[in-house]
């Protein structure tokens, strides 16, 4: 798995308290039910897919990955939204997750 973007670490370097205030709210979010990390990811792959954020589709992809996801799961997540998002929104999405599966 590649590191965490260059986006993000300037991001951090210039606004470290609104970048922890931001890490804090989210895991108060997923500490707060009964989901587990890899389900939690996945939503949030289709979220990101939702609202084309390859950058977003990127970290949740990573992350899915990171709390135990098979690539075929992550991808499955995503084909499950053809018939919501349509055809063209889910192949982007899949050929941007296929720079961080092809990592793994």
């Amino acid at each position: 798995m590649s590191g965490t973007p260059k986006h993000y670490q300037r991001l951090r370097e210039n606004y470290p308290a609104v970048m922890d205030a931001v890490g804090h709210l989210g895991k108060t979010v997923r500490d707060s039910g009964p989901l587990q990390e890899k389900d939690i990811q996945l939503i949030q792959l289709a979220a990101a897919t939702a609202v084309k954020s390859e950058g977003g589709v990127h970290s949740h992809a990573r992350r899915a990955l990171e709390a135990g996801a098979s690539s075929e799961e992550v991808r499955h997540a995503l084909l499950v939204l053809i018939s919501t998002l349509g055809y063209p929104n889910v192949a982007a999405a899949l050929s941007w997750i296929e720079d961080v599966t092809e990592e793994s």
